[in-house]
């Protein structure tokens, strides 16, 4: 991880701990190139969660966005979930 993005994940967790209790609901919002394996990691990165996952399409088709909204136990978890699906082939996370 570079130190830009490393900087930004703690700027991110220390917003967090300030500004809610945890565990707490959190929304991910994602933007992948329409590919059913690229939004199906996604989703799966959420599996056994109780997340509630919507998808739509951008108008010419090309992206997907993704809202995940789930119940996280800590900054921590909230940030581990944003790197295991970083590895997902051009995601942008929101």
């Amino acid at each position: 991880m570079d130190k830009k993005t490393e900087a930004f994940y703690i700027r991110l967790k220390e917003e967090l701990q300030t500004t809610s209790t945890w565990p707490s609901v959190y929304l991910y919002k994602f933007i992948v190139p329409t590919d059913t394996q690229k939004i199906q990691a996604v989703e799966n990165a959420f599996d056994n969660l109780g997340a509630v996952i919507k998808t739509q399409q951008s108008k010419n088709g090309n992206f997907t966005s993704i809202s995940v909204n789930v119940v996280m136990e800590s900054p921590d978890a909230v940030i581990a979930k944003y790197l295991e699906v970083s590895t997902v082939e051009g995601i942008i996370s929101l």
